[in-house]
């Protein structure tokens, strides 16, 4: 492994204090009154011995490294890697960079995250938490380390948070198909604890009761890490052999393309057959021959929102107060559902 160059090398090649050499790759030449060909020597003598400033120490002498640590729980999901673009786009205008991990909905990788992103110094934290994380939010939230939680968050810990409206996002979805003369509605979910879910879960089944339809109730909750599977046999079940249902919505994206997967595989047509509605948009929605209904989540409004409340916390003496923000989805409506 090569040495990195310091500051003591150039000064030792060039014949002068370290303290000189300091001063003058800060830009404080002039002001102690180095000569111009000094100044241009020991430029030169760093530029030659490919010497890079150690950014870490002098961020931490400024007190902020202008980083912000993002913590999204799955980015091979559509959303946050779309979340993750949108959240680098709006900090950069603030000057930041953003250090992205993703916990992959899991408890100790989450932790090893946010620790190694602690050890990084960044300046705030942008998390999607995973389920079984509370603590360590609490954690952050304890040691008054700036955070906003995107998409989801923990009602027992009073932290900032960006979410979607999820409870009228399946309300309004479910309100549509029945609009359109579908009766027997299932949604597909997470098996989760998450706030998120729970409230997709409890808008489709306000839907139903509200309009009669409580018989006819059908939530499949799904296992995170059998997921693939359990959705496939769950369509083939409600759809292909028993035609149980006429109509399915499905709380993400990916559990949204491997029903559609299930549908191509069986000659399900729809929505002659089968009304369908997904969460966020995909390129496989497109190209499925009945263009597919879906909620829009306002991703890039989230993001925006989760970065200016960091840059209150970093431009602010005091903490400023909790932000909980709610945002509202958009119901785009295609041939899926008639």
């Amino acid at each position: 492994m090569l040495k990195r160059t310091s500051l003591k090398d150039i000064a030792t090649k060039v014949g002068v204090s370290t303290a000189l050499v300091s001063s003058v790759m800060n830009g404080k030449g002039k002001r102690i009154r180095v000569s111009d060909e000094v100044e241009k020597k020991i430029r030169q003598t760093a530029e030659e011995l490919n010497y890079q400033p150690n950014e870490i120490a002098r961020s931490l002498r400024k007190g902020s490294t202008k980083t912000i640590g993002l913590i999204v729980a799955d980015i091979s999901n559509p959303f946050f890697g779309l979340l993750a673009r949108s959240v680098e786009n709006e900090a950069s205008k603030f000057g930041y960079t953003v250090i992205i991990g993703s916990s992959d909905e899991e408890i100790q990788k989450s932790d090893l995250i946010i620790n190694t992103f602690l050890k990084r110094q960044v300046d705030g934290f942008i998390i999607a938490p995973a389920e079984g994380t509370m603590d360590q939010v609490r954690n952050l939230f304890q040691k008054k380390i700036p955070l906003v939680l995107v998409d989801r968050f923990f009602p027992e810990i009073s932290t900032n948070y960006v979410i979607l409206d999820n409870y009228n996002a399946t309300y309004n979805a479910t309100s549509l198909l029945i609009e359109k003369g579908f009766k027997r509605i299932a949604i597909v979910a997470y098996k989760l604890s998450l706030t998120h879910m729970k409230d997709r879960i409890r808008g489709y089944m306000e839907a139903m009761r509200s309009n009669n339809l409580s018989d006819s109730i059908c939530v499949v909750e799904i296992d995170l890490n059998k997921a693939k599977t359990e959705v496939l046999d769950a369509c083939r079940n409600l759809f292909v052999e028993n035609k149980n249902i006429d109509a399915i919505i499905f709380s993400t994206v990916l559990l949204a393309i491997d029903g559609l997967y299930c549908i191509i595989e069986n000659n399900i047509q729809v929505p002659e057959d089968l009304g369908f509605i997904g969460f966020d948009s995909s390129d496989c929605y497109n190209l499925f021959y009945s263009p597919i209904s879906y909620i829009k989540q306002p991703i890039e409004e989230m993001a925006n929102e989760a970065v200016k409340i960091l840059m209150d916390y970093f431009v602010k003496i005091e903490s400023p107060k909790i932000s909980h923000i709610i945002l509202e989805s958009k119901l785009v409506v295609r041939s899926s559902c008639r």
